[in-house]
């Protein structure tokens, strides 16, 4: 099937899930397109996704270098080291990896412009997951929002690496609360980005409102 085809497919799916549990807001899909070119980009965009994601600056920097008369919004969900931070600014303009104050200053101190960020938690509690510990989330939410330049969007998470659906609901609800606990102190919604190729549907029933797709887009990964 085609890019635009299995997006099709995946907003049928979508649109039939937000029916049967009365969603009433609208979901992003995020295009992951790690180890893809830039011509996969392309079709993506060209098939109506507006959202393209990439988990590492250097290969995000050789494909949108050669998609810039394509319109699209692009988001950092990969792990950011503060040696990338001006580079990871020149390309991207949503960054969903943010885990620590320092990581958030660095990024600040940089900026000239109001820069979209998610603070990433590591809600599945895995060593081998990037974010920060549930446990000190709202403190470091408080304390990034006070940085100049940035605009919290969300929470994000990277769901446990199980077939457990129990397991993936309870890192999903976690991250849920968070938000919903952290919410007092913003005037806008704040968005959950949660969910991935295997377990997005699950994801959207516990809240999410951004997903991010890259097998069921495009197939294994080259």
């Amino acid at each position: 099937m085609s890019i635009k085809e299995n997006y099709q497919r995946i907003m049928e799916q979508i649109e039939d899930l937000k029916a049967k549990k009365h969603i009433s807001y609208p979901i992003t899909i995020v295009a992951v397109t790690k180890t893809f070119g830039p011509e996969v980009v392309k079709e993506a965009v060209e098939a109506g996704i507006h959202h393209i994601g990439e988990n590492r600056v250097q290969e995000a920097e050789e494909k949108f270098s050669k998609l810039q008369d394509l319109s699209f919004t692009r988001h950092l969900i990969g792990s950011l080291q503060s040696n990338k931070i001006n580079k990871a600014l020149q390309w991207f303009d949503v960054i969903q990896s943010v885990e620590s104050v320092s990581l958030a200053e660095g990024i600040s101190k940089r900026l000239q412009r109001t820069l979209p960020i998610f603070v990433e938690v590591n809600t599945s509690f895995e060593t081998s997951k990037h974010g920060a510990r549930p446990d000190e989330a709202l403190d470091l939410i408080a304390q990034i929002k006070e940085l100049p330049n940035l605009f919290i969007t969300g929470l994000m998470t990277v769901g446990p690496l199980t077939e457990d659906e129990k397991k993936i609901r309870e890192a999903f609800r976690l991250l849920r609360k968070l938000r919903d606990d952290a919410q007092k102190w913003f005037s806008h919604p704040l968005q959950l980005s949660m969910g991935m190729s295997d377990d997005f549907l699950v994801a959207i029933e516990e809240g999410s409102t951004m997903v991010r797709l890259g097998r069921v887009l495009f197939g294994s990964r080259r």
